[in-house]
């Protein structure tokens, strides 16, 4: 039949009810059961596969319940023993606003002996000074060293000289000048400890009224106090000037020629060291922590031994009723070192001094061991910073003072207080600082300090 006829009804009909028709019929019938059939057993498989997910997923619901549960209890726990309280860092600021540095003028030529040899030598078509060099030739001298060889060599150090080098030293914005005029003042200083050499003529010297207005320039804090808690400990936008660095080494090379010349009286000497202890405290003064150890060790020594046992005893009064009682009054204690007798007695009196202040009304060492001892640490309110406070602070009055083993009842009842806070704190105590306080009395007996 052509496509393009019309097409023919009947002839349709027939071909419709031919039996090869209705054999691929049943044909394709059987193929749509086995489709069925198939798609069934995937339902199913996605049935039983979304059964297993939901299950998996309940399961893993139940495990975050039961952690969040099991941190609800924690945390229940922690509250019932007194929530961990942030400690905060030691540190104090010691210097506020700088005042304006005092113009450097520079010695007169006419009165400079050394300059006006210089000046009328021959050999000055050479140097070429002139009356307006002056400043610039000095300053040469200082930084390649000359001038300290050139005082050696005269055995005189001239007074416009001496007072431009230590103004330059302690004022100069320039880091080269002010430490080549800090090597000159240590050069000359050193000389006095030499025994075989010639004598050393000084013209001028700079007091102690001269040393504590450059702190006060520098904006030192006479007047500060720990208990205030000051912002950005850490900030290098302020702090102390750079000229600091030559003011300690300046204080050091002084005490180290007491046998030839004494320069500051005793209780000028006191209060360097309660300086030195407060430039301690300020954290911008870590990077110089060796410099202010030597000059702490030197100013300690400064003291004659007639001086020494009431002003050790006036320094730590000061600093125990300057310092505030947290984590700064045990720095005060610590950053004095254990290097020499004088150094252990310092730090003995710091520590003892500064429990009076902690307790009202006591006026020995066995009313604070008392007191101590009769803290209950069971009691929810117990402070244990506190506690950890004190134990370090008697740690150091015991422990670095010789004299407490010649006293049996101080040494027996330090013992028994350390076994007082071994055996009543818990080792699972969750409480704030409570852990410190175990681990510091552990110490002891591990280290075989205190006997059982």
């Amino acid at each position: 039949m052509d496509m393009n006829d019309p097409l023919d009804f009947e002839v349709e009909d027939a071909l419709l009810k031919s039996p090869p028709i209705n054999n691929k019929r049943k044909k394709i019938i059987g193929l749509d059961d086995l489709l069925q059939d198939h798609y069934r057993e995937q339902d199913k498989l996605l049935e039983k596969g979304n059964k297993k997910a939901n299950t998996k997923a309940k399961k893993k619901k139940s495990s975050y319940d039961d952690k969040d549960s099991k941190e609800a209890k924690l945390t229940r726990i922690l509250k019932a023993f007194g929530e961990e309280q942030e400690i905060p860092l030691w540190g104090v600021k010691v210097f506020g606003d700088q005042k304006a540095f005092p113009p450097l003028e520079f010695p007169d030529l006419g009165s400079c002996n050394l300059l006006q040899s210089f000046l009328n030598n021959k050999l000055n078509s050479v140097v070429e000074l002139t009356e307006d060099k002056g400043d610039i030739f000095l300053e040469g001298l200082l930084v390649n060293g000359w001038l300290s060889k050139l005082a050696f060599l005269c055995g005189h150090v001239e007074k416009p000289v001496a007072i431009w080098a230590f103004n330059t030293m302690l004022y100069s914005s320039k880091e080269e000048l002010r430490r080549s005029s800090s090597d000159f003042w240590c050069a000359i200083l050193s000389s006095e400890r030499e025994v075989d050499r010639f004598p050393f003529k000084i013209d001028w010297f700079p007091e102690y009224t001269d040393l504590r207005r450059a702190l006060d320039i520098f904006g030192f804090l006479f007047t500060f106090s720990s208990s205030a808690e000051p912002n950005n400990l850490d900030s290098d936008t302020e702090g102390p000037p750079q000229n600091i660095r030559s003011w300690i080494r300046f204080i050091t090379a002084c005490c180290l020629i007491r046998s030839k010349k004494a320069i500051f009286s005793a209780v000028e000497a006191e209060e360097i060291v309660e300086i030195i202890i407060c430039l301690f405290l300020d954290r911008q003064f870590q990077g110089l922590l060796v410099l202010l150890n030597d000059c702490m060790e030197a100013i300690v020594n400064y003291f004659t031994d007639q001086e020494w046992c009431s002003s050790c005893e006036n320094i730590a009064k000061f600093i125990a009723c300057r310092v505030s009682k947290d984590l700064n009054c045990i720095q005060t204690v610590e950053c004095i070192s254990e290097a020499s007798s004088r150094s252990k007695q310092l730090r003995s009196a710091v520590a003892y001094q500064t429990l009076f202040t902690c307790f009202d009304g006591v006026n020995s060492g066995e009313e604070i061991l008392r007191s101590l001892t009769a803290i209950n640490f069971k009691d929810k309110s117990c402070d244990f910073f506190k506690m950890y406070i004190h134990l370090v602070l008697i740690e150091n009055w015991v422990l670095s003072n010789s004299l407490i083993e010649d006293n049996p009842v101080i040494y027996e009842m330090f013992c028994r207080y350390l076994q007082h806070c071994s055996t009543l704190i818990s080792a699972t105590n969750l409480r704030s600082y409570a852990s410190k306080v175990n681990e510091t009395t552990f110490l002891f007996f591990t280290l075989d300090l205190v006997t059982v």
